[in-house]
């Protein structure tokens, strides 16, 4: 992650802002990703977290729960290349085949 940050720094020009929105997972709260969060701001790339215990802001979640509970057929989860097969079945469908409507 902290890779990905340093590569953002390198295509984003010095004058321009980037705001990052993560959740909680543990390498986003890790002593040396908050180290290097101060060089980032530095650099005018600022990290901001969802609260705790909000899947309902957090975009994947609400995909995941979709594929999850009304996506995948219980088949699915016979095995792992089925359950792998079916995710990408519905991944390349999205958009088209699958939606999901935030209204």
């Amino acid at each position: 992650v902290i890779e990905a940050f340093d590569r953002l720094l390198e295509q984003k020009s010095p004058e321009a802002f980037a705001i990052v929105v993560l959740d909680n997972a543990s390498i986003h709260r890790s002593a040396l990703f908050l180290r290097k969060e101060l060089e980032w701001r530095a650099q005018r790339l600022y990290v901001i977290f969802l609260p705790t215990y909000s899947p309902e802001l957090n975009l994947i979640e609400i995909l995941w729960r979709k594929i999850k509970y009304e996506w995948l057929p219980v088949t699915a989860y016979q095995s792992f290349s089925s359950l792998t097969s079916h995710v990408l079945q519905v991944l390349s469908g999205y958009g088209e085949k699958y939606r999901i409507n935030f209204v």
